[in-house]
């Protein structure tokens, strides 16, 4: 995505995957780095200029965990402003095939739906985890 690709409203689209598999969720721990490191997160990434989510979605799943994904519903969305750069982050129940690997990530983790809060994340997970919990 060029740096200048942005939603109405100057927010950059960004899709993530929320995975579960016996009562557990993937999660994502990001590298070191300035915006969000060390943080766990849900995969995904930015869709591309003229690019569906979903497409994206899938496409960012085998470039960062090596797998093959089915993407469902929209389970959220979160319009968040970070000092540095807004986001329009659509979150998507998906299924995968494969096991995943942390390909751009630091370490993967499937956790335990009563252990999330153990795992520090950004801002706008609260808002999946509270329509997880409806």
């Amino acid at each position: 995505m060029s740096a200048g690709h942005r939603s109405a409203g100057g927010y950059i689209p960004v899709v993530a995957a929320v995975i579960a598999r016996d009562d557990r969720l993937l999660l994502c721990r990001r590298r070191s780095g300035p915006h969000l490191g060390r943080l766990w997160e849900f995969p995904g990434g930015k869709v591309e200029p003229g690019e569906d989510p979903r497409a994206a979605l899938a496409r960012e799943l085998r470039e960062e965990l090596d797998v093959h994904a089915r993407v469902g519903a929209l389970l959220a969305q979160v319009f968040h402003t970070y000092p540095e750069k807004r986001v329009w982050l659509r979150f998507y129940r998906c299924r995968i095939a494969g096991s995943p690997r942390p390909i751009v990530h630091e370490r993967l983790a499937w956790v335990p739906f009563a252990d999330l809060a153990r795992y520090p994340a950004p801002p706008p997970n609260a808002v999946v985890l509270a329509a997880l919990q409806r």
